[in-house]
């Protein structure tokens, strides 16, 4: 009989020992705070590792462990785990991203509740000596709109028990359909539309370039006048200055906050000490049952891998053969930013079609397919996605994936093109890979009608406008009156049209003032920032 040695090397929940230690092929051993060479060491002739988010499995540590198959993090993020190392290495990462989710829908839950009630203010009062009932009336949560920005994992959770307190729920998710809005019976609503109509709002989107500051000034002054505001997703979604300003102007009640932009707070951060406002110190993933929760299920995976070679939620399982993985790489990189720049461009998403044009499509066409599709969910959904799970993201999401080969193409001898269909119309993203002396290059050589070739990185600046003179000198003095320095800028081309496409690489978050400057220049039809 075989035996596997596991290695649990953070501080999990005891039943994750139970739950590995009940196979006789299985060994295990805990050892916590290891760094540097003490893990190295730790590491050697160890088939499993287990951690939560203090280990730190680095490049150096994974070219040590040489007979290393799997490591399980017991959570959503893998930040402290070297990925793009672990992955020719053959080392499967994995992480339980549902663990958390009931315990941090919940605690979004509790703190509108508290929030509606005014339970921690009523409970300090109290402990102070007074019995002041005036102060403390509060509202109830009973046929109230509660507005939901981001319908994920948690999200849903947050919807089905807001239901329950028969709340009427409206939701934002640009990656749901109306359809699979409907089977958990909430009402799929504009952003715009949410703002005006909820009475409660509670945030449940990742943190990316688009969302941060998401819920600023522009937004507060759609809202209710005495709407309440729940942040338990991630620090930085809402803006924090703009909301103290809401507050002290009595726009928004109340607003409950879990997290933060910088963590730990400040002394006398404006939200800690505001009276209108309740705090906790990043506790949504806090409570023994979520711990217990993600410990079981990293170890229950690590058996099923080790003993039935059986793979869930791995973040970087390769999606082909060996033999083909250096040659289809590039195309794999490139459909990823095909996908996460079409995300960004397309609003609803209905459907998406793939298609792989050439060689390389007999070969790579469907894990293609995958992380294009994955490229277009993971800036939207509160949980990490890879080529092994998109499918199954995109189909809970109403999303519809349609994947075409073709042997030859016309202008190319192998391309990738994402037609992605909206309600607003079709939106098309077409690239390709050019072979140079230093590797590989790739290169974005469509958007919609426009044909031009960008590398597809950084942050751009996106333009429509009127092909006019003008327009350019412009742009390019909003940006360097702001400091923004361009490293490259392209222009496409509608035949036919007098309609152009300008994309500016540029190495500055552009705020909203400059944004409205730029889409005030005469000719400018729209513009947008996009990250890849």
């Amino acid at each position: 009989m075989k035996k596997h040695r596991v290695l649990i090397a953070d501080d999990l929940s005891s039943r994750a020992v139970e739950v590995l230690s009940a196979h006789p092929e299985i060994t295990v051993e805990v050892k916590t705070g290891l760094k540097g060479n003490d893990l190295k060491e730790a590491l050697k002739g160890v088939s499993a590792l287990a951690v939560r988010s203090a280990t730190k499995v680095t490049a150096e540590v994974l070219e040590a462990a040489t007979d290393l198959r799997i490591v399980g993090r017991a959570g959503i993020g893998v930040d402290n785990i070297d990925v793009k190392a672990a992955s020719p290495k053959g080392v499967i990462v994995m992480n339980t991203p549902s663990g958390n989710s009931v315990t941090t829908a919940e605690h979004a839950l509790f703190l509108l509740c508290s929030l509606a009630r005014h339970i921690p203010q009523a409970t300090a009062s109290m402990k102070s000596g007074k019995w002041d009932k005036k102060s403390f009336s509060g509202t109830e949560l009973f046929e109230k709109t509660l507005g939901i920005v981001g319908l994920g994992n948690i999200g849903r959770i947050v919807a089905d028990r807001a239901q329950g307190l028969r709340m009427k729920v409206i939701g934002y998710d640009p990656f749901l359909s109306k359809e699979a809005a409907e089977r958990i019976g909430v009402e799929l609503v504009s952003l715009d539309d949410l703002y005006r109509r909820a009475d409660m709002i509670t945030i449940h989107t990742p943190l990316t370039d688009d969302t941060r500051g998401l819920v600023g000034t522009a937004a507060f002054a759609k809202m209710k006048k005495s709407v309440l505001i729940v942040n338990a997703a991630r620090g930085g979604i809402v803006d924090e200055a703009a909301i103290v300003e809401a507050l002290n102007s009595g726009k928004v009640a109340g607003a409950a906050f879990d997290v933060f932009v910088e963590e730990p707070t400040p002394a006398n951060h404006p939200l800690v000490t505001h009276p209108k406002v309740i705090c906790t110190p990043h506790l949504g993933a806090s409570t023994e049952e979520a711990q217990e929760k993600v410990a079981v299920e990293v170890a229950e995976q690590i058996v099923a891998y080790l003993l039935k070679g059986e793979v869930k939620n791995a973040v970087n399982l390769p999606p082909l053969a060996r033999e083909n993985q250096t040659r289809v790489q590039p195309y794999l990189d490139l459909a990823s930013k095909l996908g996460l720049l079409l995300g960004q461009l397309a609003v609803g998403v209905e459907k998406i079609e793939v298609e792989t044009v050439g060689e390389i499509a007999e070969v790579g066409g469907k894990a293609i397919a995958s992380a294009a599709l994955a490229g277009l969910l993971r800036p939207h959904l509160d949980v990490p996605v890879n080529e092994v799970n998109a499918r199954l993201l995109a189909a809970e999401r109403g999303i519809t994936l349609a994947e075409i080969v073709r042997s030859q193409g016309r202008n190319f001898t192998s391309s990738i093109e994402l037609r992605a269909t909206t309600k607003e119309g079709t939106r098309t993203i077409k690239g390709v890979v050019f072979q140079v002396a230093e590797g590989y290059e790739p290169r974005i050589v469509q958007i919609d009608k426009f044909y031009l070739e960008v590398q597809p990185e950084g942050r751009i600046l996106l333009l429509r406008n009127d092909d006019k003179p003008g327009v350019i000198g412009a742009v390019g003095t909003i940006l360097g009156g702001r400091g923004i320095n361009v490293s490259r800028m392209q222009v496409g081309l509608e035949k036919g049209t007098r309609e152009a496409l300008q994309l500016w690489s540029v190495d500055a978050v552009l705020d909203a003032d400059a944004l409205t400057a730029i889409r005030g220049v005469p000719g400018v039809k729209s513009a947008q920032v996009v990250l890849l």
